[in-house]
């Protein structure tokens, strides 16, 4: 087992090493739970607007996401980031790590990020949402799904790779997003079948808002 304190370089491989396999085996994945949330996402990102999606992969939801909106997707992985520049090319890709990238203050409308925060160390989460709370303009939200899975962070195989993930669960991750300042607008956690060999998980599916400025 690597070092915890290399998470970062252990998930920016994996996705390396796991190159196409990995939308290959996105696309299998059942598609109730997102699809559900994609529904209760694309009415929140008028036309026009300016759309950052944090660990972006393969351009997984990229097409429908950059539909007349201003896009950026961010990805730790090059290798991932290449596919997804293939695969939508009229869409902005940077490799980057989520929790420093720098984006101008109040510049975005909505912030997406599916299935990536259960890659960031749980210490760094509440600076996370700090920083994605300064990106976003007065009304913005961000929109995400998270982990419910309540092990200590960890490095293990994963699609046959050493992955790090990290413990969260929904009453945590709540505390953090209201104590930087955001107001939740949907929270509930669904369960997803995974025809892996994973059996069934379960993920937390969250819209936090960015209040208006008095």
């Amino acid at each position: 087992m690597e070092d915890l304190g290399n998470s970062k370089r252990i998930v920016a491989d994996g996705y390396d090493r796991m190159g196409t396999e990995f939308a290959a085996w996105n696309s299998q994945r059942p598609p109730h739970a997102r699809r559900l949330f994609l529904d209760e996402v694309l009415p929140r990102l008028d036309e026009g607007s300016t759309v950052v999606e944090l660990g972006c992969g393969p351009g997984t939801d990229a097409a429908v996401l950059s539909a007349g909106r201003r896009y950026v997707g961010v990805d730790l992985s090059s290798v991932q980031v290449s596919i997804a520049r293939q695969r939508v090319p009229h869409a902005t890709f940077v490799v980057g790590d989520l929790t420093s990238i720098a984006f101008r203050s109040e510049s975005i409308d909505g912030v997406v990020a599916f299935y990536v925060l259960m890659h960031v160390p749980q210490e760094e989460l509440r600076s996370t949402f700090e920083r994605i709370y300064e990106w976003l303009r007065p009304d913005g939200r961000l929109m995400l799904s998270l982990s419910t899975i309540e092990a200590h962070d960890r490095v293990e195989e994963w699609l046959d790779v050493p992955m790090f993930f990290a413990r969260f669960t929904p009453h945590l991750s709540e505390r953090l997003l209201r104590e930087s300042g955001f107001q939740i607008e949907m929270s509930e956690v669904r369960e997803e079948g995974v025809d892996d060999g994973y059996g069934p998980v379960e993920f937390h599916w969250v819209i936090a808002r960015k209040p208006a400025a008095a």
